[in-house]
């Protein structure tokens, strides 16, 4: 029998100190609890039970002498199974530590994982789901960091690349087949080499919080390949490890930090606090529905058998229990001391707010980040959303918080798509949108700006496909938003028409350049720069295959011999534009005519203001212009000598002034230049109907310049 000494009930989890683990357990229901060790004097695999000794304030806890990294573990508590006053303590269901760093194997569904019977929610079903379901692993903390430093890159300079662990390397070829897949696989120098490229500064990892497959999935031949099903808050997933999973995946996860970090390139995690794997009454029981279900979850008023739901996915956690607080910021500040990532961006964010029923800014959660001096130093960002009454709280976040900017990216698809009277909110878009975010204090950098993501249509597919075609996933058409406002450029899917596909390519390339030359962050999903496309599936949440992963076919005989290497290189470019160029990445928003424009009269450039928008025929917008729905194109001049910031060492910042040039009709336009008081000379340095770069031929003020249908022009002030 193991030596059990009483220990200490913090930290909670298993912690290894060098001789042996503390584990610490919290449960207000449990009348005892027991440790369930995996691997020791009973042999490998047979399961030793100790009672934990010793509970400080509802903390159950014992410290093991000898107990190393890699020994599997998990809990059993004994406690009241009442479902009318939400408590179902169970001890024939062996329990994941809430606390795990590492968990090994995976859940079958087995009747046993369930706390009743099935056919009957409200049944009791005392089998043991030890041989069903997952371990909890002891994990070593040391790891040789080196002189790792965290890139730490202002939010203005930031260029976001949504990323899944498996989708972006499963087809690398310059990625060893064994790593594919992996996080070494995603630290390997071909995938870094490819990111430094397009002037990524951070990946934007989709959730890598050890998760849990869903059986109806697995029933169809399909998988949670998303990962929004989370069950472990500081475990990195098992599956994505190329090197075990008794904390070997810790240490691959660690590394590949590292080698980002190297390279520059911070890491952001997807992160999915506002539920849990264990979905509504009918799902299993894994861990906290059987540590102490009242505590962690929400439950409904009037009936505690049934969870409050406002997530989509069955339960929601219970936003003003401490427990569950407390889990939430050591799992954010465990993340950041211990495994070194630069920042997180919060699932359904807008659930984190509803202590009650409302979005609350000033819930307790908010609170305890504001104050917090690890998590309010990283990035945070907000989907500021949920399916809850009141949940799309775009714009409402607290100033520490930047939010992914959903009004952006529908605008920006409406007006490429040709809607009528899209052109003001455009205009506020492409600014940093001031109207959602200065009257509280925030920045340019607020918005997280992004065209597509992960959740909808590839960038290829936006340009290609009017209807979602999700048959794949096995639910008759019925999952995935109808709201796309993609279009084919008239053809649905795949087509050999020259025409067709070249204006597709000129959209992607408007796309693009719109989102890295709009003010606030961008996000590119990955791929995008390719063209990837899942066939008009615009919702691959459970295609953990091919339809899903980026193809990087073409890249063993160098760049991509076709199209998309065409794109790739345009990226390319244009990422460098908005790097050399402060005047595209500001961190304060534009004044626009609240600056004098004495320029009227005697000329000095400097005293422009630093915003001005045009018509095509050269003069100043006005509000007529504004408001007519039929006008698709304008003129913007961005004045580099008016950005008005100091830098790091407080010198002002100046630049190039530019002059961006729209054409969202479905004609040709010509537009005139300003007056020589905004620039003599121009020199085009960007053309998204012509993707190549063409020789630096200037214009002159007053002179025209065709602009294609449906195309951008930058233009450079010599």
């Amino acid at each position: 029998m193991a030596q059990v000494w009483p220990g200490d009930a913090y930290p909670l989890g298993a912690r290894f100190d060098g001789a042996g683990t503390n584990f610490a357990v919290f449960s207000e229901a449990a009348e005892h609890v027991e440790l369930c060790l995996f691997d020791g004097p009973a042999g490998d695999g047979a399961e030793t039970r100790i009672p934990l000794p010793e509970v400080d304030a509802f903390v159950w806890h014992a410290y093991l002498p000898g107990i190393m990294p890699g020994h599997r573990y998990g809990f059993r508590v004994h406690g009241p199974y009442d479902l009318r006053r939400g408590q179902r303590c169970n001890p024939a269901k062996l329990l994941l530590d809430p606390y795990a760093q590492a968990v090994e194997g995976a859940m079958d569904w087995d009747e046993s994982c369930f706390g009743y019977r099935f056919g009957d929610p409200w049944s009791r079903n005392d089998a043991d789901s030890a041989s069903h379901t997952m371990r909890s692993v002891v994990v070593s903390p040391y790891f040789d960091w080196g002189d790792d430093r965290p890139p730490r890159i202002p939010y203005h300079e930031t260029v976001i690349y949504e990323a899944h662990v498996r989708g972006l390397t499963a087809r690398h070829p310059d990625v060893p087949r064994a790593l594919r897949g992996t996080y070494a696989g995603l630290g390997h120098p071909a995938v870094i080499d490819h990111l430094r490229s397009l002037g990524v500064t951070a990946v934007e990892l989709m959730p890598v919080h050890q998760f849990v497959q869903d059986d109806i999935l697995e029933r169809r031949g399909l998988r949670n390949y998303w990962g929004y099903n989370t069950i472990g808050f500081f475990a990195p997933h098992n599956e994505y490890s190329s090197s075990g999973q008794r904390g070997e995946q810790v240490l691959e996860f660690k590394a590949m930090v590292k080698a980002l970090h190297e390279a520059g390139i911070e890491v952001i995690l997807d992160v999915v606090y506002n539920h849990t794997a264990e979905g509504d009454h009918r799902g299993p029981t894994l861990s906290f529905r059987g540590i102490d279900n009242a505590s962690y979850y929400r439950l409904a008023d009037d009936d505690p058998r049934y969870y409050t739901d406002t997530t989509g996915t069955g339960n929601s956690l219970l936003m003003r229990g401490p427990h569950v607080l407390q889990m939430i910021m050591d799992s954010l500040r465990y993340w950041v001391t211990e495994m070194h990532v630069d920042g997180f961006r919060f699932d359904l964010a807008a659930t984190l707010a509803r202590e009650l029923h409302e979005v609350d800014r000033l819930s307790a959660f908010f609170d305890l980040v504001q104050q917090d001096p690890v998590v309010s130093q990283v990035k945070l960002i907000a989907e500021p959303w949920d399916v809850g009454e009141g949940g799309y709280q775009v714009g409402n976040f607290p100033p520490l918080w930047t939010e992914w900017n959903g009004k952006y990216r529908d605008t920006m698809r409406d007006y490429w798509r040709g809607e009528p009277g899209a052109m003001p909110e455009f205009a506020s878009r492409l600014t940093g949108s001031s109207d959602l975010y200065a009257d509280d204090g925030r920045r340019p950098i607020a918005s997280i700006n992004f065209v597509t993501c992960h959740d909808g249509f590839t960038l290829h597919d936006l340009v290609s496909y009017d209807h979602k075609h999700n048959d794949a996933n096995g639910e008759g058409g019925r999952d995935g938003t109808d709201d796309n406002r993609s279009w084919n450029c008239g053809h649905e899917g795949p087509t050999d028409d020259p025409g067709i596909l070249e204006l597709r390519a000129r959209q992607k390339r408007n796309l693009l350049t719109t989102l890295f030359l709009s003010q606030g962050v961008p996000m590119l999903l990955h791929g995008d720069e390719i063209s990837r496309t899942q066939r008009g599936n615009n919702n691959g949440y459970c295609q953990d295959n091919e339809l899903s992963w980026v193809d990087w076919t073409g890249l063993e005989d160098g760049d991509f011999p076709d199209e998309r290497g065409t794109l790739l290189d345009f990226v390319r470019r244009l990422s460098r534009l908005r790097t050399r160029h402060p005047v595209f990445r500001r961190r304060r928003f534009f004044l626009g005519d609240q600056r004098p424009k004495k320029a009227r009269a005697n000329g000095r450039p400097e005293e422009l203001p630093d915003l001005v928008w045009f018509t095509p025929g050269g003069a100043e917008m006005a509000g007529t212009d504004w408001t007519a729905g039929f006008n698709k194109a304008l003129g913007v001049f961005l004045n580099g000598d008016a950005i008005g910031e100091p830098d790091r060492r407080g010198r002002q910042v100046t630049d190039d002034s530019f002059l961006l040039l729209f054409n969202a009709d479905d004609g040709d336009l010509t537009f005139t230049l300003p007056p020589a008081s905004y620039g003599g000379t121009w020199t085009p340095v960007l053309d998204t109907a012509d993707p190549l770069p063409g020789p630096d031929e200037t214009v002159k003020a007053r002179e025209t310049v065709a602009v294609a249908a449906r195309s951008i022009q930058v233009l450079r002030r010599d």
